[in-house]
Formats: C-alpha cells, sequence, structure tokens
C-alpha cells in the first residue's frame, strides 16, 4: 500500500502521541509520574472530578488512590478513566486489610490495581472502646508482621501485590527493637513487599539509600516527599521536620533514586505532598516537573 505524505505524518503523530505518555517524562527506571491522591484528598471532597482533572493537568499519569469520597468502586473508576489516570496502587487500613479483606479485594479488583498497602500498623489486642491506647509493643509489631504475611498470601492468590508504608514512628526503637527492622526480618518476600516513605525515613534519621544497601529487593515502590529537616533527624523530633514541595526542602533525591536502581526493582514512585506551601494546583505541577527532571 502507498504511503501518501499525510499518512506518513498522522502515524508518526500517533506514536509520537502514544510515546509522549511513557518515555517523554525522563524519570528514574522508565516510571511514569505518580501521585498519591491524599496529597489532594480536601480538594476531592470539594469537587472529585474537578481535583482528578488537575492532577492529570500537572502532569500525573498514575494514582495510589487514599481519602477517596464515598462512591462505589465502579463510579470512581469511571472517573478516573475520564481524567486519563490510572490507579495502580490503594492505600487501606490495618482492618480493611485483615478483618475486612474480602470486602477490599472486591473493591480495588474494580478499581484495577496491583498492589494495596497498608500505612499504618494494628495491635494485637485493641484498647476496649473509649480508652486511650498505650504505646505500640515490639509484640504488636510482630504481630502486624505475621498478619500480613496472612495477607499477601490471600492477595497474592488474587493476583495482587501487599506492602506495607511507613512513617516515622516504624524508626522509634522499642524495647530494645527497631519495629522497621522486625517488619523487614518477619515478612516473607514471597508474600509482602514494602512502600518505602523515603520523606518520613529521612524525618526519621535513616538513609533511604542505605536501606536499600542493607535489605536488597525488598522494596517496590517509593513516596516521594520533601521535608526541612532538623539538624537532627529522629523520630524523638519528627515534628520539627516542616513538609514542603520536592526541590524546595533538604531531601536530595538523585543519590537516593541511584541506590534504588542498584539494589531494588522499583515499579512505582509517588509524590506525596501532604501540605502545600504554595497554592495547591502549583505545587503539583513543581512536584510533577521535579519528578520528571530526575
Amino acid at each position: 500500500m502507498a504511503v501518501t505524505r499525510r499518512s506518513f505524518l498522522g502515524g508518526a503523530a500517533a506514536v509520537a502521541a502514544s510515546m509522549s505518555t511513557r518515555f517523554s517524562f525522563g524519570m528514574p527506571f522508565g516510571l511514569q509520574p505518580g501521585i498519591q491522591l491524599y496529597s489532594v484528598r480536601q480538594q476531592m471532597a470539594e469537587d472529585f472530578e474537578g481535583a482528578l482533572a488537575a492532577v492529570r493537568e500537572a502532569g500525573f499519569v498514575q494514582v495510589e488512590s487514599a481519602s477517596l469520597p464515598k462512591k462505589p468502586a465502579k463510579e470512581i473508576r469511571a472517573a478516573l478513566d475520564k481524567a486519563g489516570l490510572k490507579c495502580v496502587s490503594s492505600h487501606r487500613s490495618f482492618v480493611d486489610v485483615t478483618k475486612n479483606l474480602d470486602e477490599t479485594i472486591e473493591f480495588e479488583k474494580t478499581m484495577g490495581v496491583s498492589y494495596i498497602i497498608c500505612p499504618g500498623p494494628g495491635r494485637k489486642n485493641p484498647p476496649a472502646p473509649g480508652t486511650k491506647a498505650g504505646p505500640l509493643t515490639i509484640e504488636d509489631w510482630q504481630y502486624n508482621a505475621e498478619s500480613f504475611n496472612t495477607t499477601g498470601a490471600k492477595l497474592k492468590s488474587e493476583g495482587i501485590t501487599f506492602g506495607y508504608h511507613n512513617h516515622w514512628l516504624e524508626f522509634e526503637p522499642v524495647d530494645g527493637k527497631v519495629p522497621y527492622e522486625e517488619l523487614l526480618r518477619i515478612c516473607d518476600p514471597s508474600k509482602t513487599t514494602f512502600e518505602l516513605d523515603c520523606g518520613w525515613a529521612m524525618v526519621a534519621g535513616h538513609n533511604p539509600a542505605e536501606l536499600f544497601k542493607k535489605y536488597p529487593h525488598r522494596f517496590s515502590m517509593l513516596h516521594v516527599k520533601d521535608f526541612k529537616l532538623p539538624s537532627n533527624p529522629s523520630p524523638a523530633n519528627h515534628e520539627e521536620a516542616k513538609v514542603t514541595e520536592l526541590g524546595r526542602g533538604s531531601i536530595d533525591y538523585k543519590p537516593i533514586f541511584a541506590a534504588a536502581g542498584k539494589n531494588q526493582k522499583i515499579t512505582h514512585a509517588f509524590v506525596e505532598q501532604e501540605a502545600f506551601d504554595i497554592p495547591w494546583k502549583e505545587s503539583l505541577k513543581v512536584d510533577a516537573d521535579y519528578l520528571k527532571a530526575l
């Protein structure tokens, strides 16, 4: 079949358009720009579809869900599809991934996720209603790890990978042990993975690059956020760290991604902007541009 100038240019344009989504970002490992929807929780509550459109306009292609409006999964999936966003991962509570796991699976399969991530620990013996919970014990953390193995096995049979997401608390020693190290020790790598929140690790005084070296092949996803760190980061003074936009704080992600490339197989990286220093749409654009410049 003869190829005319018009058909050639049309085909080239189509190829360029398809490539622009995946290959023109300049992100490490050929990843696509992702964002955790907790970043726009207030905006989603006010105008769900408008917030999703703004996320896509800023340059993000993939999302990890959290703080979604109370809507059926099919309705949320349709809104994401309309915005041109793919939900590849979801944050769900400890209760959701243990006691309510079947319901969680049904919802997230409709969403089309590949990962379900727990962003915080449960307790072996929850306090009675109306009573104040004490500090987590090392037995609580070990119970979490064992529960995650059970959840991970169930999700694996459903074609979904289960993982855990940290904050600063996991790095505060308990009974002479570091909870995060206990999670990594007990969680079965064949059933679980870890999503490292690089920003919170730095707040707690732990360099993600060193964690990647110490625990090769245990992390598959990253949370990317920036803080203005105190002079001596540690769990004890985590409140002194102030969140800001990427590239405007203390954290340089180039060596972090370089170390991840040597020791891990990273499948997704999500910006999580917990608070805005500047107008929110401008903030999203700053973060997306930072990721693309890596």
